[in-house]
């Protein structure tokens, strides 16, 4: 079993965390106090769900005359309360849906149904590891990977049991899962200071002064611990909830407390502030703008109160998230969270699963709650989530190549985030598997350092075009380090 750990961030210490100079030692999930805690900060964005069971296809599609068969549920054309994503989830998450999950949305104001889209249905793989804490919370529950479809007020659904059309006979197929229900997601506004976007993130550093603390550093292996000072009061002028106030605490040696995003730093200043053995040559590259929870606007109420962490970081599994192609880049927090809410709410996991996300525009996102320097155990890789990060770029690239721009941040923040933790992102290492599609339970697994998602499970993820650019990726990556 590989070490996790669950913290929470109390309020007498959420002004002035360290960052983890060695491995956390394995603990218990600590819960967050509730005393003395700031009132709720009226700039976070609300969100909402709707969740409609999916009925006989028949019952969908009444006026139908052709034989449908059974093994079909849908929904048929009905006015729905404002939503943005669409994704579709059932009772048991062990369960697989074999067949197909296409949507129609009503676009607000204008009345126009969008053509039938369709939903990717193998999302097993997008999941905490079997056995660990996440998993076997009894919330989980299967689930489609979720559409974005834009600013919609209508919805008709359609899913089908493998080759289960009206002209095919049932027997043999295998039968949809119990509880299917479609998921309609409204992000709600966004942040009153929300963060710049739309503008590509530039290949020349910009300077910024971190707040007074520790510096920001990971756990290479020639790392030295140093001592933590003294934490100090949460400030209540930051305007902030308790669970907001210890999200943004566990940044604070890299941004002040709220703040909407990380500044990104030269070389020499990120590896000024990596803590290296006395003639070890450190190799961690510019660290790149991020923009952080607070800056996309992630309700933290929702999520679990503990964070939880791996040992380290040893790869970099890339994904895409399958929500399409079709939002701007001011859309991207929108879009975030949308998929953070699906995440929690309708399947039932502890927060975002990714760790890290990249808009088309090459803007980076803060994902999972944690500390963007910590070896924060994610819920992206089934297998090997443990001794890994994940990193989705927003959009779906079977068919579609990714922007140049994705392709550079990819670069840019595991250049940045191995290095932190002595990784070389051309070189391989070996992880154990925890159990996968692809590799058994307990195989040691040689692996690039940068990884696709397809690469540690039998998926389409990262879509082949974007796999085709890790590479360039390795490679870019590789040379911000000074490698």
């Amino acid at each position: 079993m590989h070490a996790l750990l669950a913290t929470s961030i109390g309020v007498t210490c959420a002004a002035a965390l360290t960052l983890p100079l060695a491995a956390p030692a394995p603990a218990a999930p600590v819960p967050a106090p509730g005393a003395h805690a700031p009132a709720a900060s009226a700039a976070e964005p609300s969100g909402s769900t709707q969740s409609l069971p999916l009925r006989p296809l028949t019952e969908a599609s009444p006026r139908a005359t052709e034989s449908v068969s059974p093994l079909a549920r849908g929904l048929r054309q009905r006015d729905a309360h404002r939503f943005s994503l669409v994704g579709v989830v059932w009772d048991d998450a062990d369960a697989e849906l074999h067949g197909t999950v296409q949507v129609r949305a009503r676009a607000t104001g204008t009345g126009r149904w969008s053509g039938w889209q369709d939903l990717e249905t193998h999302n097993t793989d997008h999941a905490a590891d079997a056995g660990s804490a996440e998993r076997t919370s009894g919330r989980v529950r299967g689930s489609t990977a979720p559409l974005w479809v834009g600013d919609s007020d209508g919805v008709e659904v359609r899913v089908r049991s493998g080759d289960s059309g009206p002209q095919n006979r049932a027997g043999g197929t295998a039968p949809l899962p119990e509880g299917l229900r479609v998921e309609l997601v409204d992000p709600g506004d966004d942040p009153q200071q929300p963060p710049t976007a739309g503008d590509p993130v530039t290949g020349t550093p910009t300077t910024g002064t971190p707040a007074t603390g520790t510096p920001a550093v990971g756990i290479p292996a020639t790392v030295t611990p140093v001592t933590s000072p003294q934490p100090g009061a949460l400030p209540e002028a930051a305007g902030l909830s308790l669970a907001a106030a210890e999200s943004s605490a566990v940044n604070a040696d890299l941004a002040p407390l709220g703040a909407t995003e990380i500044p990104a730093l030269s070389k020499a200043e990120s590896e000024e502030q990596a803590v290296v053995a006395a003639g070890a040559k450190p190799f961690v590259g510019p660290r790149p703008r991020i923009v952080t929870r607070k800056g996309w606007g992630a309700d933290e109420s929702i999520r679990e109160r503990a964070f939880a962490y791996t040992t380290t970081v040893k790869a970099a599994f890339i994904h895409h998230s399958a929500t399409g192609n079709n939002y701007t880049c001011s859309q991207a927090p929108s879009v975030l969270r949308s998929i953070y809410r699906y995440h929690v709410k309708s399947s039932g996991w502890r927060d975002f699963g990714y760790n890290f996300a990249v808009d088309k525009c090459g803007n980076i996102y803060e994902g999972r709650a944690g500390g963007v320097t910590k070896p924060v155990l994610g819920a992206h890789t089934l297998g090997f989530n443990s001794k890994s990060m994940g990193i989705a770029v927003l959009g779906t690239f079977s068919a579609k190549n990714p922007p140049a721009a994705a392709v550079t941040a990819i670069a840019k923040l595991t250049a940045w985030k191995l290095g932190l933790f002595g990784r070389n992102p051309k070189s391989k290492v070996t992880l154990v598997s925890g159990g996968s599609g692809k590799y058994k339970k307990g195989a040691n697994v040689k692996l690039n350092v940068i990884s696709g998602h397809r690469d540690g499970f039998a998926t389409e993820c990262p879509g082949s075009r974007l796999y085709k650019k890790l590479g360039t990726a390795r490679t870019s990556s590789a040379r911000l380090q000074g490698r």
